[in-house]
């Protein structure tokens, strides 16, 4: 058996290194990232609609759809597991023509998030439900800069090392969701007896 090669890359993601990756590769993601969840793409929405600038540079980064929770001692981040990515659908296009060039979660993305995503250079990283506290292990800081008063779901710029994903939208609009099924359905034909 032949074991896919794992890519590490390194923030910032920039549209070159986003677009080298192909839906299906595994990732090791080292730098700094940052998490937004529902409420604060909605605070977001209202500044850029307002004609105000954003707390944070979206340019080359990341976006992580997670709340971390609190840590215990020894641990720079409790469990930060993903969210379901669909959440952020309406908001996304107009995030990635401001310059956000990555996005980690769970669950399908719509086809305008598709299509902003080929458009901009972009690529989306699935995170495995379920492993919250192995993914909190990859976390080495945790800063909250925008928004504290939501808690959890305020904006965190974490650092990370090694933080395992799995590109499931590459910047060419190939879906893994899609593509994955259909890949493994023709094998398993070319093997059924």
């Amino acid at each position: 058996m032949v074991l896919p090669k794992v890519k590490r890359i390194t923030t910032p993601l920039t549209k070159e290194i986003a677009g080298s990756l192909r839906s299906g590769d595994e990732v090791l993601i080292s730098g700094e990232i940052l998490t937004a969840r529902d409420a604060a793409h909605i605070r977001f929405m209202k500044l850029i609609e307002a004609g105000e600038e954003l707390p944070v540079d979206l340019k080359n980064q990341i976006i992580y759809y997670t709340g971390p929770a609190p840590a215990k001692p020894g641990y720079a981040s409790g469990p930060a597991g993903p969210t379901t990515s669909g959440r952020m659908d309406i908001y996304t296009p107009v995030l990635l023509e401001r310059g956000l060039t990555g996005m980690m979660g769970k669950g399908k993305r719509s086809a305008e998030v598709i299509n902003a995503m080929k458009k901009n250079k972009a690529v989306y990283f699935g995170v495995t439900g379920g492993v919250a506290a192995l993914i909190a292990k990859s976390i080495k800081s945790v800063k909250t800069v925008a928004y504290e008063d939501l808690g959890t779901e305020a904006v965190h710029r974490m650092t990370v090392e090694e933080l395992p994903a799995i590109v499931v939208i590459d910047s060419n609009g190939i879906d893994l969701y899609d593509a994955g099924p259909e890949k493994y359905k023709k094998v398993y034909h070319k093997r059924a007896p």
